[in-house]
């Protein structure tokens, strides 16, 4: 049994039936996979910046890196790809996009992603004077709803029957 095989098995025994009348299988796979790539973000983090970056700043010549930012650029190509790979693998199975076509899409996606949580946070905080981190949890809610569509009417759009 492959990763992904294994992985839909335990979508499969997680999706119970009370949740059928709530959540569609396919948006509680996306979440599940969502919430499994932030926990594994996480813990990537917290590795690369006590053990691998060891909380130092790096001095590159031209300009100096942060260890938190520097984290943040070595941590955020490995969740790309396992978030990448969690999607297409997993919660949308059926497409009619090869996988480079996808990552490529998938790519735009994430930068959407990007500029709606920059956006979202200038407005929340700075114009509209909410507080950070209430800012933050909207934020994410917006950022998740867009996620999802772009994945499932874009990224990773099913086959047509």
């Amino acid at each position: 049994m492959s990763l992904s095989q294994y992985l839909i098995r335990v979508v499969d025994t997680l999706y119970i039936k009370p949740l059928h009348g709530y959540i569609s299988r396919n948006m509680f796979a996306y979440g599940l996979c969502g919430a499994s790539n932030m926990a594994l973000d996480t813990l990537w983090y917290f590795l690369i910046y006590h053990f691998v970056v060891t909380e130092r700043f790096v001095d590159l010549g031209i300009v100096v890196i942060s260890p938190h930012i520097l984290s943040l650029i070595i941590v955020f190509p490995i969740t790309f790809f396992t978030g990448f790979w969690l999607n297409r693998h997993v919660a949308f199975r059926a497409t009619e996009f090869s996988s480079h076509r996808q990552l490529i899409r998938y790519a735009l996606s994430v930068i959407g992603s990007i500029l709606i949580n920059y956006v979202c946070m200038k407005l929340f905080v700075e114009y509209f004077a909410i507080w950070p981190t209430p800012s933050k949890m909207i934020t994410t809610l917006v950022s998740v709803i867009y996620s999802y569509i772009a994945a499932k009417y874009f990224t990773f759009k099913p086959l047509i029957n």
